[in-house]
Order: structure tokens, then sequence, then C-alpha cells
């Protein structure tokens, strides 16, 4: 039980970056560094180190980060190609499976 509330905080942690993220890319794609935009992201960045904070109390640092890498990568990537028209490739289909793989392997040595 502990480990899957650690890789809930992972995963949210992720999630609250994807969407700064996708704010700083909005105000990057305006040239607009001191935009709305821009200052969201920073805040949600913000948020996103106390999450990270929650995350490390109930898993190893490496399990909390493979799991964070793996959503920010796909969801990252999905939104890319979708949402900015991004090109899609066999390296970035690669890299969201290894990622799958390393998650398994590392919610499996605590298992």
């Amino acid at each position: 039980m502990i480990l899957l509330y650690g890789l809930l905080f992972s995963l949210f942690t992720a999630l609250v970056v994807i969407l700064g993220d996708v704010a700083i890319k909005i105000a990057a794609d305006r040239a607009a560094l001191t935009s709305l935009h821009m200052g969201l992201g920073v805040v949600l960045y913000a948020a996103s180190a106390v999450l990270w904070f929650f995350a490390m109390r109930y898993v190893s640092l490496g399990q909390a980060a493979v799991a964070y890498s793996m959503l920010t990568l796909i969801a990252l990537f999905v939104i890319g190609a979708l949402g900015f028209n991004e090109p899609v490739g066999m390296r970035e289909i690669a890299g969201m499976v290894c990622a799958l793989a390393a998650l398994v392997l590392m919610t499996h040595s605590e298992a």
C-alpha cells in the first residue's frame, strides 16, 4: 500500500508538471516570457515540488523518478504530437517502451 501511495504522488506530481510544461510551451511559442502562461507554468512547477516531497516519503527516489519520468514522457509525447504537431519517430516510441519497462522493474523490486 505504501508503494501505491508513493507512485500515486509521483504520478500526480507529473500531471502538475505536465500542465506547467504546456503553459510554458504556449508562452514560448508566443515569445512571451512575461505572460500569464509563463506565470502559470512557474506556479505549477512550485506546487510540484511540494507534491514531490510527499512522493519521496513513501518510495525510494528511484521508484518515484521512474514513475514521474514515465508519465511525463508519454504525456508530453502525446501532447506534442497532437497539440503542437511535433514529429513522431521510432526514437520517441522506443523511449516510451523503455520507460514502461523501467517502471515495471522498479515496482517489482519492492513486491
